[in-house]
């Protein structure tokens, strides 16, 4: 059982007139096997959250705190707080040329484990991955994201997911880009590993259509970098139909 615990979390960002702050106080606890929607308008600061949380280093924590099992997480470098257990999937991921989905994944998981997984273990886990994706064995050998569709990036996500076993998963704007086909092999992806591993996910996207293939048990309202209401799957149904302007008018 893992817990991600948010408190009064303050972020900026360095800009010519100074630091501008983007988040204002963010509390949120995430335990093992809870998906909790961050929802709210543009610009309200549910991207700087993610980064934040996975240490990017244009933003700057100026309050607060963040842990993982009691471990500070703030204190940790980019790739500490990934062999912790934290996961970003990228709302626009980068493109690596020169450098294979199956090499990328074998590197990243030595990374992790401390040693080089087994050859033929390997190549049977990510085969087994894959074809749950829905992924031709093919894909293995191209380029990290070099010309990868929508649904490629995002299927890639859910395989490093799949095959790296974080305790919390952030996902930034999954659903950014993808057809109702994508969506769906994505959503159930994301819902398998969640079951078969106790996954935490923070997801994170500014329309509900994604919540109707991967249901929230919690729901939270972004809006001038903080959380303005919390409530359960209801909450979303509701900004469904009205959408987020009584937030932006506060």
């Amino acid at each position: 059982m893992s817990q991600l615990v948010i408190k009064n979390l303050q972020v900026g960002v360095e800009t010519e007139s100074g630091m501008t702050e983007i988040l204002r106080g963010v509390d949120l606890t995430i335990n093992s096997g809870e998906v909790h929607a961050i929802m709210g308008p543009n610009g309200s600061g549910k991207s700087t959250l993610a980064y934040s949380i996975a240490g990017h280093p244009k933003y700057t924590i100026t309050g607060g705190s963040v842990t993982l099992d009691g471990a500070d997480v703030l204190e940790m470098s980019v790739d500490e707080r990934a062999k912790a257990g934290i996961f970003l999937a990228m709302q626009y991921p980068v493109e690596v040329p020169g450098v294979s989905v199956a090499n990328f994944l074998r590197t990243a998981a030595t990374a992790l484990r401390g040693e080089a997984p087994k050859v033929r273990t390997w190549v049977s886990e990510v085969k087994e991955a894959m074809s749950k994706l829905a992924m031709d064995p093919a894909f293995s050998e191209r380029s990290v994201n070099e010309g990868f569709s929508g649904g490629e990036k995002k299927r890639h996500e859910i395989l490093q997911m799949e095959l790296l076993k974080p305790k919390i998963a952030v996902l930034d704007e999954t659903d950014s880009g993808l057809d109702v086909d994508a969506l769906r092999i994505v959503s159930e992806g994301v819902n398998r590993v969640k079951s078969e591993q106790n996954l935490g996910i923070m997801l994170i996207t500014h329309y509900t259509r994604i919540l109707r293939y991967i249901k929230p048990d919690f729901v939270h309202v972004f809006a001038g970098g903080k959380i303005v209401e919390e409530g359960g799957p209801e909450l979303a149904e509701r900004l469904e139909e009205k959408g987020y302007a009584e937030y932006v008018k506060a």
